[in-house]
C-alpha cells in the first residue's frame, strides 16, 4: 500500500467515524419519529409513503411548517432548505396561498370541467415562457409522459434521446439509464439502455441515451437513425447531479439539431421551471424549447403538473391526434393555489432577493470550506443553490459519478443535527430557498458547513468534540 493510499483510508475511516457519530445524534433526538417508522413499516413499504423520503438512519415524521422554518414529530425546528424537492418556494402556509385554497374549498374542489382561475394560470405561464397555449395535470411525472407521448404522436416517429443519469419521472417511457454505477453505465460513447425496476427491456429500447452537454454524441445518434427520433428531453439544468449548467451554445444547437431532423425538443423544467428565474431556465438560458413540462412549485404546495407548447405542437391535441386527459387535471384547488403562485408571491423581484441570499450562502460556504483547505463547486440561480465538495465542476453525469457519497451524506447530517433541513440525497439534490427565507437562516446553513469544512481537517479538533456529543468516548 502506497503512503498516498494509506492517507485516503484513513481519512475515509475517519468519516465513517463521524458520520457514525452523528448518525447516534440524529436517532437519539428523532425518537418520535423512530416510533412513527416503526408503526408505519407494519402498514406501508419501506416505513414511509415515497420512497424518496427513505434515509439513513431513519425518515423524519413532519408535524407542520411555517414560511421558511418546519417542525418534525419531536419539536425539533428547522431552516427548511429541502422545501419538499423544490417544491415551496413560496414558504410554508404562505398567506396568499392558504387564503386561494380555503377561498376555493367552499366553492367546490372538483367538477372535471375548467374553472377560470385556469385560463388566468396558462396566461401568465405563456407570459413567461413565451409558449402560445398550456394544458394541466397533476406531476412531473405526468407532464414529460405527456410531452414524449406529443413528440410521438406529431413526428410519427419511436425513438426517444434523454441524457444519461437524468430523471423524468417514474413512468415507462423514460425510466431508462437512471442512477447506475460507473460500472454499469457501459461505454462512453454507446451508453446502455438500462430500464429502471420493472421496464421492459423494449421499452428502454425505444431510448437513445446521450451525455449531458455532448453535442457530438447527439449528432451520432441523430446520423445512426435517419428520419426515426421523435425528439429530445433534456433538463436545461442537469439538477439531480449537484447542479449542472449548460455549456455555452450548447441548447441552441440542441433545438437546431432537432429542428434540422424533423424532431422536437422538450424541457424538462419541473425543478427548474418558476424556480431558477422567473421563465424558469428558458428564461434564463434565452432558448425557447417546443415543449416545456413544469410541476412542483407551481402549485405552491398542491400537487400539479403543466406542459406549455408551440401552437404548432398543441394543435396535436387540438385536432385529436393526441388525447390529452386526466380526471383531476386543472383541478379547481391547483388552479387556485398556481393563480396565488403566479400573480400574488413569485413577483420578478422575489428571484433577485433569493439569488442574493443564495449567492451570499454560497459565498460563506465555499469560503469555510477553502480555509480548511477543502475545494468545492457550485452554483446559484433563483431559489436554488448547491455547494458539491469535490475539486472540480461536474460537466456530465459520469464525472458527477466519480464523487464521494460520503461526505454529503455527512453533511446532510450535520446541517440536520444542528438546525437545516437538506434533502436526504444531499450529494444530488440542491437547496431550494423560499420568499420567506431570512439571512439568518441562511447563516445558519454557513455555519454548519463550517462545522462540516473543521470535521473533514485531519488537523482540527472536530473529532474529538464529535465523539464526545455522539456518546462514542
Amino acid at each position: 500500500m502506497t503512503a498516498q493510499q494509506d492517507q485516503a483510508n484513513r481519512s475515509q475511516t475517519s468519516i465513517d467515524d463521524r458520520i457514525l457519530a452523528e448518525e447516534q445524534r440524529f436517532t437519539a433526538r428523532n425518537q418520535r419519529s423512530q416510533q412513527m417508522y416503526e408503526r408505519a413499516l407494519e402498514v406501508m413499504p419501506g416505513g414511509v409513503t415515497s420512497s424518496w423520503s427513505s434515509t439513513r438512519p431513519i425518515p423524519v415524521w413532519i408535524s407542520h411548517g411555517k414560511g421558511s422554518h418546519v417542525w418534525d414529530v419531536d419539536g425539533n425546528e428547522y431552516v427548511d432548505v429541502h422545501a419538499g424537492y423544490g417544491v415551496n418556494v413560496v414558504g410554508h402556509a404562505n398567506p396568499a396561498v392558504v387564503e386561494a385554497v380555503q377561498r376555493r374549498v367552499a366553492l367546490g374542489t372538483h367538477f372535471a370541467q375548467p374553472v377560470e382561475d385556469a385560463i388566468v394560470v396558462a396566461e401568465e405561464l405563456t407570459s413567461r415562457f413565451g409558449l402560445p397555449q398550456w394544458r394541466f395535470n397533476n406531476s412531473g411525472t405526468e407532464s414529460t409522459m405527456d410531452a414524449i407521448h406529443l413528440m410521438r404522436a406529431i413526428t410519427g416517429r419511436d425513438l426517444v434521446i434523454k441524457v444519461e443519469g437524468t430523471y423524468h419521472g417514474h413512468h415507462d417511457l423514460v425510466n431508462v439509464s437512471l442512477w447506475q454505477s460507473l460500472d454499469d453505465l457501459g461505454p462512453e460513447d454507446d451508453p446502455g439502455r438500462i430500464p429502471g425496476p420493472g421496464i421492459p427491456q423494449v421499452i428502454a429500447d425505444l431510448v437513445r441515451i446521450v451525455p449531458f452537454n455532448d453535442l457530438a454524441a447527439v449528432e451520432r445518434v441523430l446520423a445512426e437513425h435517419p428520419g426515426r427520433i421523435a425528439g429530445m428531453i433534456i433538463e436545461p439544468m442537469m439538477m439531480n447531479a449537484g447542479i449542472i449548467p449548460p455549456q455555452p451554445g450548447y441548447l441552441e444547437r440542441l433545438r437546431d439539431l432537432m429542428h434540422a431532423n424533423g424532431a422536437l425538443l422538450t424541457f424538462d423544467e419541473v425543478k427548474t421551471g418558476l424556480v431558477v428565474a422567473w421563465g424558469g431556465a428558458t428564461e434564463l438560458f434565452g432558448v425557447t424549447p417546443d415543449i416545456v413540462c413544469l410541476a412542483k412549485a407551481l402549485g405552491g404546495g398542491v400537487p400539479c403538473g403543466a406542459i406549455g407548447g408551440t401552437a404548432e405542437v398543441m394543435s396535436a391535441i387540438s385536432d385529436g391526434r393526441y388525447d390529452q386527459v386526466g380526471t383531476f387535471n386543472g383541478n379547481p384547488l391547483t388552479m387556485a393555489a398556481a393563480r396565488a403562485v403566479l400573480t400574488e408571491v413569485l413577483t420578478p423581484d422575489s428571484y433577485q432577493r433569493a439569488e442574493q441570499l443564495g449567492s451570499e450562502m454560497f459565498a460563506g460556504c465555499t469560503n469555510a470550506l477553502a480555509e480548511r483547505g477543502v475545494p468545492a463547486y457550485g452554483v446559484v440561480h433563483g431559489f436554488k443553490g448547491s455547494v458539491v465538495v469535490h475539486d472540480r465542476p461536474a460537466t456530465n453525469y459520469r464525472e458527477f459519478l466519480e464523487i464521494d457519497t460520503a461526505v454529503s451524506h455527512l453533511n446532510y447530517l450535520v446541517q440536520h443535527n444542528n438546525g437545516v433541513f437538506l434533502a436526504p440525497w444531499a450529494k444530488s439534490e440542491s437547496w431550494t430557498l423560499s420568499v420567506a427565507h431570512t439571512s439568518a437562516d441562511g447563516e445558519r446553513l454557513v455555519e454548519n458547513m463550517s462545522r462540516l469544512a473543521r470535521m473533514l481537517d485531519n488537523t482540527s479538533d472536530e473529532a474529538s468534540e464529535l465523539f464526545e456529543v455522539g456518546g462514542l468516548t
